[in-house]
């Protein structure tokens, strides 16, 4: 089984206050190769882009793999350890079932803007991609250089 490593985030800008532009993105790495995915989600909250960007990551995986999947969303994290109830959102933790499924997921938590370098180069994108409301593959992959 391969092991993978999956750094995700979500992005909301103007979170509650108007108009809201919220993107996802993950990168996964592989004997230290690395891919970038990301999507626009238009009007969501934080909390669902960052679930999003979890079932980026494992949505893009062709075959079942051992999984590290890093994330500075606690409310992400924490779900999916058991630690926090769904009361919202179930459409989105959903998708996550579905996504970690054919998978073995551990789940880590990292503190957001703190110099996990991953980390931060997910933040950028997905911040990127909100504020432009569009996906720049070339721009996505030029940040993981």
């Amino acid at each position: 089984m391969k092991e993978i490593t999956i750094v995700c985030d979500g992005s909301s800008l103007g979170n509650g206050k108007g108009e809201t532009r919220a993107a996802a993105v993950a990168i996964l790495e592989y004997r230290g190769k690395r891919k970038i995915c990301g999507e626009y989600l238009g009007n969501c909250t934080n909390q669902q882009a960052e679930v999003i960007a979890a079932c980026l990551g494992l949505e893009a995986l062709k075959e079942p793999c051992q999984v590290k999947l890093i994330s500075d969303s606690q409310y992400v994290i924490k779900t999916m350890k058991g630690e926090f109830r769904r009361k919202t959102n179930h459409e989105f933790w959903e998708r996550l079932d579905a996504a970690k499924k054919p998978h073995k997921v551990l789940w880590e938590w990292t503190r957001g803007h703190a110099g996990h370098a991953v980390q931060e180069i997910c933040d950028e994108a997905a911040r990127t991609i909100a504020s432009e409301g569009t996906v720049d593959q070339k721009k996505m992959e030029d940040l993981l250089k």
